[in-house]
């Protein structure tokens, strides 16, 4: 992809017209004594350069237009140990810099690039150790005043920026998503096979793993949630550590990354693989929102459509089945129905899980367009509570999809994965 990282940067080299930008990666982080955490590049630094080596940062001169790498140099002995560099002269050459730096030149460097510049754009606070060391470079400029050199008087959050270009995902980009779809999709129909009352839920983690690492997608893309009866009310439950029982629903949420891009599905079944009359009550409420919420998903569609078109069906349905008393809209009002249903309609999805962009433009909220990616998923917990019938205590569900905005409408392209709860019924019952 190496001809579309160098379109994004003279992009948003383009937006910034003149002046500097400067984005790092994200740092090594350790997890223990002197064992670091799989290393994950920052999502932004990735989206510009495709570059995933850590200790590394993009300078863009605008005005030059030139961007700029500096990373770690070549070193054989250290490549023995923890394994390829690119190093300045290879980073160029495969990933289309126009120029390259070892990163140990990047303050002597830095002072020199800036002065002059009618603008700086970083990742304003989000680093503050990286903000301190901008401010160093700026303190570098200014103590040039003598010479007439002249610091960038003016500053710009570069990440409000790159938020929006990230919102709208490219050819590339929606290929890469569907594959990881594809393989997550593969991995929820393996573990729905597996599943039998005695298993552990970590038993049925490992069979979503497989299908992840076996097709090349190395991690998940978040914590995979493997939930069994009362274990699906806790939101975000990871302890995967429980028994499954006879009798009782298992909720898995779990998606790959692959190179970078997150799929993110949830399905709720039961694990014997046989509905008992409660479960599918509520199952099949929570499945007629979630086809309510996609069915909203379309172009011009406000950000807000999919969510008001699943919690009208979420509400008329908890009524039907006298969890809450009233009327649709009162208890929409009231906010009543939080008791069973507390979070929204889903997020954004790229390379970040919950992906980047701004919801609403000039206090208002956007509209859907063609190449964004949105998840949706409603869901139901129900707690033990005293206006709760017994049949339907510590019964989570949640169904979730991820949803692409296409010119005349949606493509779900998480489908693979059975919902429906014959089509679930049919496929265990195979099993």
């Amino acid at each position: 992809m190496t001809q579309t990282h160098v379109a994004r940067r003279q992009r948003l080299m383009s937006q910034i017209g003149e002046g500097v930008a400067i984005l790092p990666t994200a740092p090594e982080a350790i997890r223990n004594a002197d064992t670091h955490y799989p290393y994950r590049p920052d999502s932004h630094f990735l989206y510009l350069t495709g570059f995933a080596e850590p200790g590394a940062v993009l300078v863009l001169d605008a005005r030059a237009g030139k961007s700029i790498l500096f990373c770690r140099e070549k070193n054989l002995e250290r490549e023995i140990w923890d394994g390829f560099r690119h190093g300045p002269e290879g980073a160029k050459e495969q990933f289309g810099f126009d120029e390259a730096y070892p990163i140990d030149e990047l303050d002597q460097r830095l002072p020199d690039l800036l002065s002059g510049q009618p603008q700086l754009w970083w990742n304003i606070g989000r680093n503050p150790a990286f903000d301190q060391q901008v401010a160093g470079w700026l303190n570098a400029v200014r103590a040039r005043y003598r010479t007439g050199e002249q610091a960038p008087p003016r500053f710009g959050d570069l990440l409000v920026l790159l938020d929006e270009m990230r919102m709208i995902k490219d050819a590339g980009e929606i290929a890469t998503l569907r594959r990881a779809a594809q393989i997550s999709a593969e991995a929820h129909v393996r573990a729905m096979r597996a599943t039998r009352p005695g298993l552990y839920e970590y038993q049925v983690e490992a069979e979503l793993l497989h299908t992840f690492v076996s097709h090349g997608a190395r991690f998940p893309a978040y914590e995979s949630i493997v939930a069994g009866g009362a274990n699906a009310c806790t939101l975000h439950y990871v302890g995967n550590d429980c028994r499954l029982n006879d009798g009782e629903l298992l909720l898995i949420d779990a998606g790959c990354e692959l190179n970078g891009y997150a799929a993110d599905i949830t399905r709720t079944f039961p694990v014997n693989g046989r509905f008992s009359g409660p479960q599918r009550d509520l199952y099949e409420l929570v499945l007629a929102a979630e086809l309510a919420g996609i069915d909203a998903v379309k172009p011009g569609a406000l950000w807000t459509a999919p969510g008001d078109a699943a919690l009208q069906v979420l509400v008329r349905g908890i009524l039907d089945l006298k969890l809450l008393e009233g009327t649709v809209d009162g208890v929409i009002e009231s906010g009543a129905y939080r008791q069973f249903y507390m979070h929204s309609i889903g997020h954004m999805i790229g390379l970040d899980v919950h992906d980047v962009g701004q919801r609403k433009q000039g206090g208002e909220w956007r509209t859907y367009q063609p190449g964004m990616c949105t998840t949706i998923e409603p869901g139901l917990y129900i707690r033990p509570a005293a206006n709760v019938p017994e049949a339907f205590h510590n019964i989570g569900i949640r169904i979730e999809d991820d949803v692409l905005v296409t010119d005349s409408g949606r493509e779900v392209y998480t489908a693979e994965v059975p919902k429906g709860v014959q089509e679930i019924e049919d496929l265990m019952r195979t099993s």
